[in-house]
């Protein structure tokens, strides 16, 4: 049985982040997988962010997150929820981060750097970092993570791949993504000391 350190999974990030990669078996033929399906996903990044945000807008709940200025964002802010449009310069702003994280996904290394990118991708949606304005719920993030899961299957299994590869890259997501919740859920749940 292999001993772990319980309370070094709430201070050391790397630490935490290897036993996930272990625990659910994400490796390398999952990062293959993820990379090998991005000249297919690329160009279906856009329509995803559009369908995600479509589903946002159709919610007070989650839409109010995206009145308070976002940071890096410069430009006007909306005075409330009912001045928010779709196309309003903000929701671009954030659009283009939301298509730039799923690009990512599927091009780059998964190395510290990129540890550190999924990591504060949990973080900025709390006032730890970010806009100090800005506090999501875990529920309001958890029932997003939900809706982007479901999308990218439909996604997935709509490129027409051989079953093989349809089943590897759906299962490597699977595990992405699982991997993306926890390192948003640690931004929201207190550490706990480690069980004696």
């Amino acid at each position: 049985m292999k001993q772990i350190d319980e309370a070094r999974l709430e201070s050391d990030l790397a630490y935490r982040f290897g036993y996930l990669l272990e625990f659910v078996g994400f490796g390398g033929d999952d990062i293959e997988a993820i990379h090998g399906a991005a000249g297919a996903l690329a160009p279906l990044v856009p329509s995803l962010v559009d369908a995600v945000y479509d589903k946002l807008h159709g919610y007070d709940a989650t839409w109010r997150h995206f009145v308070p200025r976002q940071h890096g964002y410069e430009g006007d802010v909306p005075t409330s929820v009912e001045d928010l449009s779709m196309d309003h310069e903000q929701i671009q702003f954030r659009k283009q981060h939301l298509a730039r994280y799923l690009e990512s996904l599927v091009t780059k290394p998964y190395d510290e750097k990129m540890l550190m990118y999924l990591d504060m991708v949990g973080k900025i949606h709390t006032p730890a970092a970010g806009s100090k304005e800005l506090d999501v719920p875990l529920v309001q993030m958890n029932a997003l993570m939900g809706f982007v899961a479901d999308a990218l299957i439909a996604t997935i299994t709509g490129l027409g791949l051989d079953r093989e590869t349809e089943v590897k890259t759906l299962r490597a997501f699977n595990k992405l993504l699982w991997l993306q919740n926890d390192l948003i859920n640690k931004h929201y749940v207190p550490a706990r000391e480690a069980v004696a």
